[in-house]
């Protein structure tokens, strides 16, 4: 049963040097009929759906830096100190009620955002007040974000398609309206995910500013940079929404999933042959100055959540010591590996603070600027080449190599040594362990392998498939027929 608000407030823009996104408004009934006569409108209607997705209860917080991280063992949790409620989630008991709340708000939140989706969806093709070239950004996007959050709902509360492709799964809805859409299965839902995706790629291939040579991604006060130039707030920042090349990356995402590795691999080099997104240079990475350091390394994301208000919720998730989100010093030597070539890691450098608990710093900034926006990381240039490495490595392991060492170059470790096809995956999940912390990709990859998880005490072996499948809510049991 899906229970959804008929629509959200627009997200606006604050035309200031950075662009960033002003604070979320309340949430507002808007009627259709009134919003969609002006191509205004509809760009408030796009904006209202990311808005949405950027709160605290969703990509803004949870889905980036909460619970997925906790669920791959990312974090040690001190039990006298539990004050973000994740001890019993990273004990993966899913009947406490801490969880139940928050893998509940994640569902509702992600079909809440899908249902104005398909409300946008269902008036854009009769949007005669759209140019062309409006008709096919909107529609790109609008097609693009159904396709992305669906996927995610599909990671969190079904089966994975190596596991289970034929299994039931989750209700794929693409209409506004108050009728319980079926369950489909695994396979289905991907499927779907997927023509979602490529007709959004190529609706956006027409006319997404950032396929042009003159759009130039940097950061907000370079001169350089050309992501804000356009006289249209509504076609800047590209990056800050599912452009063309965050389509791409989507789909290496789940063709990868599903195991075609031949069209995960080819999207995938279409972001990186771009030359798009520059990797971040070392002396940004490292750099003294608070004003111009750049730990989320902004110019390698390919699509990221604005998160400007969110400084406080931050410092709660990773600033207050044993009451926040940590790891210890000989986890952080374990998982990057200072004994040996990560000594010199920039990651493990510049993003973890010294100390009994260690912390997080990677969204840590200087109180009143930086050198660009307060993101939440959605997709970044790194996912892109271990996606190549892994789609390639059967055919070609020199070049699927080359891809990992690639991003180790980047951050400052020596290149990758191998031995076998098993001992490449295992050092190619060591790696993502290292570039996503904080961004929630890490749990859908041990998924997606079936690979156990790896926390401080050793690999969690069993019973993954009650570990990797979050449970419905009982709502959707009891009134959708699930």
């Amino acid at each position: 049963m899906q229970r959804f608000i008929i629509y959200l407030a627009p997200l606006i823009l604050l035309v200031t040097s950075c662009k960033k996104w002003l604070d979320v408004k309340p949430v507002t009934q808007v009627a259709a009929e009134q919003l969609f006569t002006t191509s205004e409108g509809y760009e408030e209607a796009l904006d209202g759906i990311y808005t949405r997705c950027s709160q605290r209860n969703l990509y803004g917080t949870e889905l980036t830096m909460g619970l997925p991280d906790v669920l791959a063992l990312d974090w040690l949790i001190n039990p006298n100190g539990d004050y973000l409620n994740y001890l019993q989630s990273s004990l993966y008991n899913y009947k406490d009620a801490n969880f139940i709340s928050k893998k509940d708000t994640i569902w509702g939140g992600l079909y809440n955002a899908i249902a104005n989706d398909n409300l946008l969806l269902q008036h854009v093709d009769s949007g005669k007040v759209l140019s062309a070239m409006e008709y096919s950004l909107i529609k790109g996007e609008a097609l693009a974000l159904r396709a992305y959050l669906h996927f995610d709902v599909l990671r969190l509360f079904a089966p994975s398609y190596l596991t289970g492709s034929g299994t039931a799964a989750i209700p794929y809805v693409t209409t506004f309206s108050n009728k319980v859409t079926p369950t489909s299965n695994v396979a289905s839902v991907l499927k779907l995910i997927l023509k979602d995706l490529n007709d959004a790629k190529t609706l956006l291939r027409q006319v997404d500013p950032i396929l042009s040579a003159a759009y130039v991604v940097g950061y907000p006060g370079d001169t350089a940079a050309k992501e804000i130039s356009s006289p249209t707030l509504f076609l800047q920042n590209r990056r800050h929404r599912l452009n063309y090349y965050a389509v791409c990356g989507e789909l290496a995402r789940a063709y990868l999933y599903m195991g075609d590795k031949t069209n995960a691999l080819s999207n995938a080099l279409e972001v990186i042959n771009s030359k798009k997104f520059p990797w971040t240079k070392q002396a940004d990475f490292i750099n003294p100055d608070p004003r111009l350091k750049d730990r989320i390394l902004y110019n390698e994301l390919l699509f990221a959540w604005p998160i400007p208000t969110y400084t406080d919720t931050l410092t709660r998730y990773f600033g207050s010591g044993g009451n926040s989100l940590y790891i210890t010093p000989d986890m952080a030597s374990s998982v990057y590996e200072t004994s040996g070539s990560g000594a010199s890691d920039l990651r493990y450098k510049q993003w973890f603070n010294p100390g009994s608990y260690i912390s997080l710093m990677k969204y840590s900034r200087d109180a009143d600027t930086n050198r660009h926006p307060l993101v939440a990381p959605a997709m970044r240039l790194s996912e892109m080449y271990y996606i190549a490495a892994e789609s390639s490595y059967a055919s070609d392991p020199v070049t699927a190599l080359s891809y990992v060492d690639s991003v180790r170059s980047a951050r400052g470790v020596d290149i990758l040594q191998v031995t076998s096809p098993d001992d490449f995956m295992t050092e190619l999940v060591k790696e993502a362990r290292k570039e996503f912390y904080g961004e929630g990709q890490l749990f859908y990859m041990y998924k997606r392998l079936n690979r156990g998880i790896v926390g401080p005490t050793g690999i969690v072996n069993a019973p993954l498939d009650k570990t990797f499948v979050l449970p419905l809510p009982l709502n959707e049991i009891e009134f959708g027929g699930r």
